[in-house]
């Protein structure tokens, strides 16, 4: 009960972490309340019995002080966070007492205004001090009172009982709306702890997102379009040895650039339209796998076993880029003229690609200096499958890669 943010306000700044709590949105209902009250403390004094006039006169005027009193000083306090300003609310709440104490004492009638003083204690200072006060803005006027006027004693039991229910009433309640008010801040505050915690969340997911589709795009450009150009380039270097040595080798190999460039212009527009490879679109596994086998230098003997049957275009496309990637390496690396073989499996449970070619194989143990086998090694992984390279120098490479068929 410490924190000034626990402390009821007319226009407190704690909001919820959805819309403005019911206290925050306007502060014309408490001025129209004072008002309310204020005037009819008036009249009840104007149209007291007791005392006479000469007496009710004063307690009129001290009364009528309140009115730019709030205006001036109380208003722009109750407008600040709670707490803000403790020694000017102190010298606010001491005048009201300076003010309503010599009235309530001469006037009964003028302790009325008490339940339009009585929240102010409590929205501009801590809930003991509030308390405390409350018990001076209510006791000490009948104790005042009855000194002054010395009234019959079932009437001074009656104000006194009035004033006890009075305190009672404005401390019980005063506290209980505190410790809502300090619960729904603090229900508040985490609340808008989770929503923060929700939008970080979904701001990670968008960039794992963001990442792994850039993994997946980098990872087809380098199975499709870098591996064409790099199979490009060689046919144009062997061309360039070929022209006046073998011209009908150079033709051959003038078609398979013409051959490999405009596969690489589909798979470039199946990249940008979002679709599936190229070689695909026009049949099925086995059919885009001996295309690409053809265009391969040499072309590379297929062999396909099992049922075949159609499967998820995802576990097909694994399948068409393990070729891609395996042929592209055989090319690279196994040496001029290695003849390559594919061999797909069809099994009940699982589909396996092995690829075979008669180059001059490499280390396994070594770490691989390229981006080949690590990009195809993820994208079997994605599909649950599992990979295995076997090579020896000589001897060749052997990559065999096994897909579940779900």
């Amino acid at each position: 009960m410490e924190e000034p943010s626990r402390r009821l306000s007319g226009f407190t700044r704690t909001a919820g972490a959805r819309e403005p709590h019911v206290w925050d949105r306007a502060f014309l209902p408490w001025d129209a309340y004072f008002g309310v009250v204020w005037l009819a403390t008036a009249v009840f004094v104007l149209g007291a019995d007791f005392p006479s006039l000469r007496y009710r006169a004063p307690a009129l005027v001290l009364l009528a002080l309140l009115v730019p009193w709030y205006q001036w000083a109380g208003r722009p306090l109750l407008l600040l966070e709670p707490g803000a300003r403790p020694a000017a609310a102190a010298r606010y709440l001491n005048v009201v007492l300076l003010l309503f104490l010599p009235a309530a004492c001469l006037v009964g009638e003028t302790r009325l205004i008490t339940f339009a003083l009585a929240p102010h204690f409590f929205m501009l200072v801590r809930l003991r001090r509030a308390v405390l006060s409350m018990a001076a803005l209510t006791l000490v006027p009948v104790a005042g009172w009855g000194l002054l006027w010395r009234p019959e004693g079932y009437v001074l039991f009656l104000n006194s009982v009035s004033a006890v229910a009075t305190f009672t009433f404005s401390s019980f309640f005063g506290a209980w709306i505190i410790r809502i008010i300090e619960q729904s801040t603090g229900r508040a505050g985490l609340i808008a702890e989770l929503e923060s915690s929700r939008e970080e969340v979904a701001r990670l997911s968008a960039e794992r997102g963001a990442l792994a589709e850039r993994e997946r795009m980098s990872r087809e450009i380098h199975d499709t379009l870098a591996q064409g150009f790099t199979s490009l380039l060689m046919l144009a270097q062997a061309v360039r040895s070929e022209l006046a040595a073998d011209p009908a080798q150079a033709r051959r190999h003038l078609e398979l650039m013409e051959a490999t460039a405009r596969q690489n212009l589909a798979e470039a527009r199946a990249l940008v339209s979002g679709g599936g490879p190229a070689d695909l679109d026009a049949g099925s596994l086995p059919d885009a796998v001996r295309r690409l086998a053809a265009r391969h230098d040499p072309p590379a003997a297929v062999s396909v076993t099992g049922t075949v049957r159609p499967l998820p275009p995802g576990l097909e496309v694994v399948a068409l880029r393990t070729c891609q990637e395996s042929l592209a390496n055989a090319a690279k690396h196994a040496g001029p003229g290695a003849a390559a073989s594919l061999s797909l499996a069809y099994g009940p449970t699982a589909l396996t690609v092995t690829v075979h070619d008669a180059g001059r194989g490499f280390d396994p143990a070594l770490p691989s200096p390229g981006y080949g086998l690590r990009g195809l090694s993820a994208r079997a992984a994605e599909a649950g499958g599992t990979v295995s390279v076997a090579s020896a120098v000589p001897g060749g490479t052997t990559v065999t890669v096994t897909l579940p068929i779900r």
